[in-house]
């Protein structure tokens, strides 16, 4: 995905992935994350994919099975963890620029992207109504056969087993297993 979209963020043509970092890995086995600048090469979306596989590798690293120092662990993990979280800020700055050019540029878009939204909120609402409605109606059903049974008092049986013979009339028979 990052080599499709790679020249996104800079004006630099597409090239091949940055070269892993010298070095080998850092502490409790993880890779340190870059410092300095960042290589006119590398576009944020690289970043970020960096970043996210040195969080993913943090995560399953082998150190965690042979038990080494937790709290070295630890640090490498939350190292990892706030620079995908700077990286992935800095792209969300990038697209929310972006979002504000297009505003500048082109006001009409945003209006037609609003209005789409819109719409599109109307007509879940709408979905949603339609599902109380149909529930609304079923339960006044419901309410409505109770209350009509309530109002036959033809049929009472009299006797000291009636209430009996009355409140098993009303249990569904057991179905057959098969």
């Amino acid at each position: 995905m990052a080599a499709s979209l790679s020249g996104m963020f800079t004006n630099q043509p597409p090239g091949p992935p940055p070269p892993p970092p010298p070095g080998g890995p850092g502490p409790a086995g993880l890779i340190p994350p870059p410092t300095g600048p960042r290589n006119a090469n590398n576009t944020l979306v690289d970043e970020l994919e960096a970043s996210f596989e040195a969080c993913f590798a943090s995560l399953v690293s082998q150190d965690y099975v042979n038990g080494t120092d937790q709290e070295e662990i630890r640090t490498g993990v939350d190292q990892c963890i706030q620079k995908f979280l700077d990286v992935a800020r800095q792209t969300e700055c990038f697209f929310l620029q972006k979002r504000l050019q297009l505003s500048v540029q082109k006001p009409e878009q945003v209006i037609k992207e609003d209005v789409s939204e819109l719409r599109n909120e109307l007509q879940r609402k709408e979905a949603l109504i339609q599902k109380h409605l149909g529930k609304l109606r079923h339960w006044q059903q419901v309410l409505e056969d109770i209350s009509v049974q309530h109002k036959k008092p033809a049929e009472v049986p009299q006797g000291p087993l009636a209430y009996l013979e009355q409140a098993s009339a009303n249990i569904p028979a057991p179905m057959k297993q098969t």
